[in-house]
């Protein structure tokens, strides 16, 4: 089965959104609603959409009841993964991880670096991986950010992702 195939094999997928920040309300989540309206173009669904603080255990514990319900293939995470003392999202998604897809980080600061913010690139932070046989992936929080991701380096390969951590689980 070609690469192709494998992509087709996985469509409606339940996500999850997440927008971690301080900050953000439902009003202002303009990232977490740019996810959403991408996901449901690619012909996914939104299962679950939640804003949380940038605290370790309201981000951890958001992670695992969305890893453990059975609606939910894939989590997406935006914000609180710069450098500054109160971003926690990656320290704590790394935690988390069974297995870590460093390329998703490597790739998408290259992007970044090529088509958006030049150098600042080396600052953005960004993890995916398989926790509980459910893909993760972790963006920054800003819209181009989001958009970068989803359009050049998620959406392409969702499917297959999925396909390929759920192929061998009984």
């Amino acid at each position: 089965m070609s690469v192709e195939e494998h992509k087709r094999d996985v469509q409606n997928l339940g996500c999850m959104i997440i927008t971690i920040s301080d900050t953000r309300t439902d009003v202002t989540d303009k990232s977490g609603k740019l996810m959403m309206r991408l996901l449901e173009e690619a012909g996914h669904r939104t299962v679950i959409k939640k804003i949380v603080t940038d605290d370790r255990s309201a981000i951890r514990n958001m992670i695992e009841t969305g890893s453990e319900n059975p609606d939910i293939d894939v989590i997406l995470t935006n914000g609180g993964t710069g450098i500054s003392y109160r971003d926690v999202t990656i320290e704590t998604i790394k935690g988390l991880l069974d297995k870590e897809m460093p390329g998703f980080g490597e790739l998408f600061r290259m992007l970044s670096y090529q088509v958006d913010i030049g150098t600042a690139a080396m600052l953005s932070r960004a993890i995916a991986g398989v926790s509980n046989h459910t893909a993760i992936f972790s963006t920054p929080g800003s819209g181009g950010a989001v958009k970068l991701a989803m359009e050049k380096l998620i959406l392409p390969e969702l499917s297959h992702v999925v396909h390929e951590i759920k192929k061998d689980v009984k």
